[in-house]
């Protein structure tokens, strides 16, 4: 299933195409991931990076997709890997109450976020790397959504003229093959200086030519356009839509019925078919790609005759 496909089906399921619920529908799906991802480990969504631990700094960067940490090791000069023990920051400190303390390291702790980006976490090395070493990083990640054509950059086209001067939040972009986008836009000296994406929408292609109305930002002006210049999963497919989409059907609905405010059992019934495709996503995820004939045997049934 593609993003299309269900973005028409949540639409076929609830017999609901008021313009407000579709606009939502991409939200729907992205709440729904984020609990799967959240619920089954799944080997097929865990990432190998490599990146670089610095001598004489505690501190290592974690990627911004990170959702769980699988495994982290150290290659030391010999190109020996010495995977690292999980621990908390107050052992490490405990055990390394000198930050100058350096050495090979043997642990790492979730330190959280930095002061400078609130949302960038990093992870606290013990001992403090006396080197600097390849830092291997298996994690289990957020993928892109299923959501197609979600806007990720653009150019201002054409900066416009006659404009209020002024920064207006939450402005409703409209043109282009997509719907849904919202921008933060700052007007200087009557011109579009800077326009900040705060919701990418869906459905847009890269080229897309977008505006707004003068009446969202200060009712003078004209003449202002951006160009779409990136955007995320142009296809519209993910693992999840390709290998297992019934639980991305049911956990979307779900979301889609505490939206219409939906008679509770219609809620208690998508949440069940959505626990029910979970636990078999579950057997694949936490179950199946876990293990082989060799090691575990093959499932058998009683027959009877």
């Amino acid at each position: 299933m593609n993003y299309l496909e269900l973005y028409q089906a949540i639409q076929d399921y609830s017999e609901n195409t008021e313009a407000l619920f579709v606009q939502n529908i991409p939200r729907f799906v992205m709440e729904a991931e984020e609990r799967i991802y959240n619920s089954v480990q799944l080997p097929a969504l865990r990432k190998n990076v490599t990146g670089a631990a610095t001598a004489n700094i505690p501190y290592l960067s974690i990627p911004a997709d990170y959702l769980s940490t699988y495994s982290i090791a150290v290659v030391d000069a010999t190109g020996s890997y010495n995977y690292l023990l999980n621990k908390d920051v107050n052992f490490i400190r405990a055990a390394y109450p000198k930050a100058t303390t350096t050495g090979l390291p043997i642990y790492y702790a979730t330190f959280g976020s930095q002061y400078s980006d609130l949302n960038s976490l990093s992870f606290l090395l013990g001992p403090t790397p006396d080197s600097s070493y390849t830092v291997e990083m298996h994690y289990f990640y957020y993928p892109v959504s299923i959501v197609q054509g979600v806007i990720n950059t653009i150019s201002i086209t054409n900066a416009g003229s006659s404009y209020t001067n002024g920064t207006y939040e939450n402005v409703a972009l409209s043109g282009g093959s997509g719907t849904g986008a919202l921008a933060t836009i700052t007007i200087a000296g009557g011109v579009i200086t800077t326009v900040s994406i705060i919701n990418g929408g869906s459905l847009f292609v890269v080229n897309d030519v977008l505006t707004a109305s003068a009446a969202s930002i200060g009712n003078t002006g004209s003449n202002f356009s951006i160009t779409v210049t990136t955007v995320n999963n142009a296809a519209g497919t993910s693992w999840l839509g390709i290998n297992y989409d019934p639980v991305l059907l049911y956990g979307a609905m779900r979301e889609a019925m505490l939206f219409m405010k939906g008679e509770q059992d219609l809620v208690a019934y998508y949440e069940q078919k959505y626990q029910e495709a979970l636990g078999q996503l579950k057997r694949l995820g936490d179950g199946l790609e876990r293990g082989d004939a060799y090691r575990d045997g093959q499932t058998k049934l009683k027959v009877t005759s």
